[in-house]
């Protein structure tokens, strides 16, 4: 029998248990490519995370440390020029150099040791990552203190301080006590989900520890799968690529923890006046007059375009970040705890690493900064912990709400003070903790929080059964519930004089369970309403003093880099829920303005049907350079680079569109995780891309299916189920080879097949002994290509495929822990080519209803050695798969999916017993589908 064979299909194992050494660390990969390092010291596994991390998201990291500098503008061009003011302007790589001095020295050695591997690993990742070419660039070297600017730069949006000026032209522009109308957690909302079960509500009787940060989605992630082991610890933890340690989400086998931002207020906004002195300085008015300000000029190089030249300048407050010119319009500078302190909070990181306890990571976090946190975390004695983390300055209130005087000491911080930071229990009779950025456990250090829909959401969820486990976890990370979609139902329930079109969408979207399902047509329908209330509601007389086409304040006052909190349509999509609860317009207003747009949208509706929200929700990520890095893994296939997905903002699955603006999203689970304190190896993990940050790479993209569908990969912690690497020609570390890059040098009994152990041996009477070892796609690669390419075999697909690439596509089926490629070895004699997969995991899947213990197979008979040259040959063959397929328990039925007119195949399966299916549509053929019980065989 011959098949059809694609880039999806994946296959065998390499040789697991041993790791290439250097120095006194060794780098392990598990089947999604994920790191997994070993140490003799914590010193040394610091330089090997920095060194593994240039290795596998080199442009990733020279992207942020141009992006600490200001300097992204040398290479990407003008658009980057809005960052690079800012961040000189708020000075920080000064702040994370000063920062950096006051580490404690074995902190200070352990940071300095990460930027080490990180120079050390970066030439040779540059090779691989073809955005270096595409703009000419080489890498430039990481200072110590650079882990610490890329955290800063990443962090120091993160608390929303450009809100405030939000809120100040709201109050100017709508009255005071109109501020927080638009409350809401951010541009591009979405929200992060935590939550912690009690043994007490778990099937292991251990606590569970399980959550999804949400963020900008970039491409490489912002965070990156990690395992760090030493004889110190043993820490498994989404790290961020840059930073050293794991500092939000880890697990040590004895404690684990996880982080939701608490929406703190802890960055003022100063109004200052400035006035320039007659030799060019610049003086600014504190508390007590006139005095002399920090200024200096620096240069913005911008490829393709003159230098800008910046001035920079900081008062007692902070470093100015809007205005500065003296004398000509708003100066605002801006007040944040590290620029004041000097402390960030990295002496946390490593002691996080060697926690034991709760109490020991709730100590470590006693010293956290930036960002303000809420915190999970659970022990394998049961132990728990939920509080909040970080540094809150004492100031008065209004601070929090709006741009406040300089001059005025009144609004000045108190020295040295901070608020104390809340603390819950988590035992109880509940035996569940949420997290979910709502008005909860942080309320009192805040001033906008997330509705607090998803939290209740997930309590409800957890609240139904006191027997979670790991694998459970999912229902909750995938849950679509859109709760605030209830006031605008209600209106539009309750509105008046609706034409016959408008009353069957009414009829229609009332009976709609509210789930924003990526299948779901009413969904589409409900986001279309939506969109058109928001914009009737921007084009209101009630709101057009902020929604006026003619906003000079939006474009010209404040820096484009804070247009995305500036901007009214998104921020009136996301506070409609309230708009349309609070009496901003008369309640017969709002129902007629319901009313105005069901009969839009229904006629729309009629004119246009709804498609899946799926198809109209995709995922827009942030890359450095759009565009311009095709991606080999996925190719042209758009639906795989952006894929659909179901949720919204307001959905536990949080991925955030932008109403009345787009159907796309950018914000949504930056990853996803379960922290099982029974078994650490029962933990589960994925991310939205890979583990790799190298297009073309087969583990860029790999885990893009599992997180469209809310899967998730197991956390692998026994060492002898890694992947053994391939050395680098390096001084200083041997890792694995890239495989879309150069092909491997393996041991030279892998070369030979018949000396590589066997996953199935098996006697069959009258044929021989038959053996099936993994394919090893280096050494193989030149049997298999006369394979595929003879005229036989045309069904599988490859006919014109050269030797290369022929090795390259059994590289990523290697890659992929779902698929395996086998050479069945007939007395030691390569005799066939024999491919498993799980159909749920494979494009066959979608053109089927599968079964739960389905099991796919593919078949290619070796020329020499086929049909007729024994009778019964293939048959022979088939005996052995089957029986190493049924071997397993799990596996309830054999599907195969010949090409329809594959005639003899097809026999060939009815002989053996196999039922025929119906036909199928792919992309590359039309199968037939054929399916094999173990009832059938009577093994039931």
């Amino acid at each position: 029998m011959t098949a059809d064979v694609d880039s999806e299909r994946p296959g065998a194992r390499p040789d697991r248990g041993a790791g290439e050494v250097s120095g006194n660390y060794e780098l392990f990969r598990d089947d999604w490519g994920i790191p997994h390092l070993r140490a003799a010291d914590a010193l040394t596994l610091a330089r090997a995370q920095g060194h593994a991390t240039a290795l596998d998201r080199a442009w990733q990291l020279e992207t942020e440390r141009h992006r600490v500098l200001g300097t992204s503008a040398s290479h990407l061009g003008a658009e980057a020029v809005d960052w690079d003011r800012f961040v000189r302007r708020a000075r920080i790589a000064d702040t994370a150099r000063r920062c950096f001095d006051r580490l404690a020295p074995e902190t200070a050695a352990w940071v300095t040791a990460y930027a080490d591997g990180v120079n050390e690993g970066l030439a040779e990742g540059a090779e691989r990552a073809p955005e270096f070419a595409a703009v000419g660039l080489a890498p430039g070297r990481w200072e110590p203190w650079t882990p610490l600017g890329v955290w800063l730069s990443t962090h120091i949006l993160f608390a929303g301080f450009p809100t405030k000026l939000w809120r100040e032209e709201v109050a100017r522009r709508l009255g005071e006590d109109r501020m927080t109308l638009f409350a809401t957690d951010g541009p591009g909302t979405a929200g992060s989900n935590g939550w912690l079960l009690t043994g007490a509500r778990t099937a292991t009787g251990a606590p569970l520890l399980a959550g999804d940060p949400h963020r900008f989605i970039e491409d490489p992630g912002v965070y990156q799968q990690i395992r760090l082991a030493c004889p110190e610890f043993d820490v498994v933890g989404l790290a961020v690529p840059g930073i050293p340690g794991i500092a939000h989400f880890g697990h040590t086998g004895h404690v684990a923890w996880a982080i939701t931002n608490a929406m703190a207020d802890y960055q003022d906004l100063y109004r200052e006046r400035l006035r320039r002195t007659p030799d060019g300085g610049v003086e600014a008015l504190g508390p007590d007059g006139w005095y002399r300000a920090h200024a200096h000029t620096e240069t913005i190089e911008v490829a393709g375009a003159a230098p800008e030249q910046v001035e920079v300048i900081e008062t007692d407050r902070g470093p100015v970040i809007i205005g500065g010119d003296p004398g000509a319009g708003e100066t605002i500078s801006l007040r944040y705890p590290p620029r004041v302190t000097g402390e960030l909070g990295f002496d946390t990181l490593p002691a996080l690493l060697r926690a034991r306890t709760v109490a020991d990571v709730d100590t470590a976090l006693d010293r956290w900064v930036e960002p303000v946190n809420v915190v999970l975390a659970a022990d394998t004695a049961g132990s728990t912990l939920h509080r909040v983390a970080g540094h809150v300055p004492v100031r008065p209130y209004a601070n929090r709400l709006r741009v406040v005087p300089a001059e005025d000491p009144a609004y000045a911080w108190r020295d040295g003070e901070t608020v104390p930071l809340p603390r819950a229990e988590v035992d109880g009779p509940a035996g569940i903790a949420v997290m979910a950025n709502e008005r909860g456990l942080a309320a009192p250090l805040g001033v906008e929080f997330a509705p607090p829909h998803r939290a209740r959401r997930i309590g409800e969820l957890l609240g139904a059964d006191t027997d979670w486990t790991p694998d459970a976890q999912a229902a909750v990370h995938t849950d679509t519930l859109l709760a605030s979609s209830r006031q605008l139902l209600s209106l539009l329930a309750w509105a008046p004089a609706l034409g016959p079109a408008a009353e069957r969408l009414r009829d229609r979207l009332l009976r709609w369970d509210r789930h924003m399902d990526a299948d779901s047509t009413d969904a589409t329908l409900y986001a279309r309403l939506r969109t058109d209330v928001v914009h009737r509601l921007a084009a209101h007389p009630a709101l057009k003093a902020v929604t006026g086409a003619d906003d000079p304040w939006r474009s010209a006052a404040y820096p484009a880099l804070f247009r995305p909190w500036l901007a009214a349509v998104p921020r009136i999509g996301y506070a409609l829920e309230s708009l349309l609860t609070v009496g901003l317009l008369p309640y017969e207003d709002r129902l007629a303005l319901v009313a105005a747009s069901a009969e839009a949208v229904a006629a729309a509706a009629d004119e246009t049907p709804p498609a899946p929200w799926g198809e109209l929700h995709r995922l827009s990520p942030w890359q450095a350079l759009p565009d311009r890095t095709p991606d080999a893994s996925v190719g042209s296939d758009a639906q795989a680079i952006r894929p659909g997905v179901a949720g919204d903002h307001d959905c536990v699955l949080s991925t955030s569109s932008v109403p009345g603006v787009t159907d796309l999203f950018a914000r949504g689970p930056a990853a996803r995780y379960v922290w099982d304190l029974a078994r650490r190896e029962d933990s589960r993990w994925a991310v939205p891309f890979g583990a790799s940050g190298v297009p073309g790479s087969a583990h860029h993209r790999d885990q893009t299916p599992l997180w469209v569908r809310g899967a998730l990969a197991p956390v692998v912690t026994d060492w002898n189920l890694l992947h053994r690497t391939t050395p680098h020609r390096t001084t200083h570390c041997r890792t694995e080879e890239n495989p879309a890059m150069t092909a491997p040098t393996e041991p030279a009994a892998s070369a030979t097949p018949a000396l590589r152990p066997a996953v199935h041996e098996q006697k069959v009477e009258g044929f021989g002994t038959v053996r099936l070892v993994p394919v090893d796609p280096a050494a193989d690669a030149e049997l298999l290509h006369g394979w595929v390419t003879e005229e036989r075999a045309r069904f599988w697909g490859m006919a014109d495929h050269t030797r290369e690439q022929v090795r390259e596509i059994y590289e990523f089926v290697d890659s992929l822990p779902t698929h395996h490629a086998y050479l069945a070895l007939r007395d030691g004699v390569p005799a066939a080519l024999f491919q498993t997969y799980e159909p749920d995991a494979d494009p066959v899947g979608e053109c089927y209803d599968v079964r739960p213990g389905d099991f796919g197979i593919h078949l290619l008979i070796a020329p020499a050695e086929g049909e007729g040259a024994v009778k019964g040959y293939t048959e022979a063959l088939l005996t052995a798969f089957i029986a190493y397929v049924f071997s397993d328990p799990a596996h309830l039925r054999v599907v195969v999916e010949p090409d329809a007119r594959n005639e003899k195949a097809l026999a060939r399966m009815v002989r053996v017993g196999f039922e025929l299916g119906p036909e199928i549509k792919k992309p590359e053929k039309t199968a037939r589908l054929a399916f094999l019980t173990r009832a059938a065989l009577g093994l039931a």
